[in-house]
């Protein structure tokens, strides 16, 4: 008896698989976006610790924390131990750049451009991991550590928007405020993305080089690039006024006026964190919150940025699927 061929049907990736038995609500997708936000600011504020505690080369090589061991030694003592422990958060940090990747590759329907932002943030942690291996390599190198903390607040900037686009639709954008408004905005962010650069040459000169040895510094007095800081924060603050007070003259919508306001409260606190810890020899508690700060301060700039416009979500999607949560949030 003639039997037919066997076929062979396409081979699902996991995503996909996933994708075909399970749908987020929006406030999960939501969440799993925010999750990763979360964790991209923790990174930052350890990473920050790991220096300000002299343990950045508490685990003395990369991959492994010793030529012979992949995990800390009772030997390295405390700095091995909070050194390695960072290392450890990359791999939360990675499942929650994951779980925002499996829901929103699991909405119905299927939004492409939602899942991009997501395996963006993903390509950036790995290659961030590999970065801080380097810095490892070079012995806290100030210009390593330096592009170490720029690349995790590109990380910070990627999960943000992924966060915001969750909210929306996958439309054009639609401005809400005029031109010259969203153009004050861009240059809010250029300013703040100047102000964060150059917080990396105070510390790249300054005390806290991250290790008890002989860790090189970045050639320059770090008052000068103290006083360059305080500068552009300067700056920051005078356009994020000018924004605050453009904004009522437009009659710009509430939630967007809000989001002027909550910049420029993160700002005052920032700038006071700021000339305190100057003025008192950078203490390393302060300067930790500065480093909070700074990942708060860029969250408030962007979301100012992203509030200028809207996609607004398919008539489709908003009565029926509504999450019952969101609706009594």
């Amino acid at each position: 008896m003639h039997k037919p061929p066997p076929t062979i049907g396409p081979v699902q990736t996991p995503l996909a698989f996933i994708a075909q038995r399970w749908t987020p609500s929006p406030r999960v997708l939501r969440r799993a976006a925010l999750s990763a936000v979360v964790m991209s600011v923790l990174i930052i504020v350890t990473g920050g610790a790991v220096r300000l505690t002299g343990s950045g080369l508490g685990c003395d090589t990369w991959p492994k924390c010793t030529d012979d061991s992949l995990f800390a030694t009772p030997e390295q003592g405390l700095h091995g131990a909070i050194e390695f422990g960072n290392r450890m958060l990359t791999y939360v940090l990675s499942a929650a750049v994951g779980w925002a990747i499996i829901a929103a590759r699991s909405t119905k329907p299927w939004r492409r451009n939602l899942t991009r932002w997501g395996w963006a943030q993903f390509w950036i942690v790995m290659s961030n991991a590999v970065l801080g291996g380097i810095t490892v390599w070079m012995g806290l190198n100030p210009w390593t550590v330096a592009g170490h903390f720029l690349a995790a607040n590109a990380l910070l900037t990627v999960a943000v928007i992924t966060w915001h686009r969750t909210g929306e639709g996958d439309t054009a954008p639609r401005p809400r405020v005029p031109g010259p408004v969203r153009k004050l905005s861009w240059a809010i962010a250029v300013v703040s993305s100047l102000l964060i650069a150059l917080g990396t040459t105070v510390t790249g000169a300054g005390k806290h080089a991250g290790d008890s040895s002989d860790v090189p510094r970045m050639p320059w007095d770090w008052t000068d690039a103290a006083h360059l800081h305080a500068i552009a924060a300067w700056a920051v603050c005078a356009l994020a006024v000018a924004m605050w007070l453009v904004l009522r003259v437009v009659d710009a919508p509430d939630d967007v006026r809000a989001r002027a306001r909550d910049l420029l409260i993160v700002l005052l606190a920032q700038g006071g964190i700021g000339y305190v810890q100057y003025f008192t020899g950078v203490p390393e508690l302060l300067v930790a919150a500065h480093m909070l700060g700074s990942s708060l301060m860029w969250i408030a700039v962007l979301r100012l940025a992203l509030s200028l416009r809207e996609r607004p979500l398919p008539a489709a999607e908003v009565p029926a699927q509504a999450d019952p949560e969101l609706a009594t949030a």
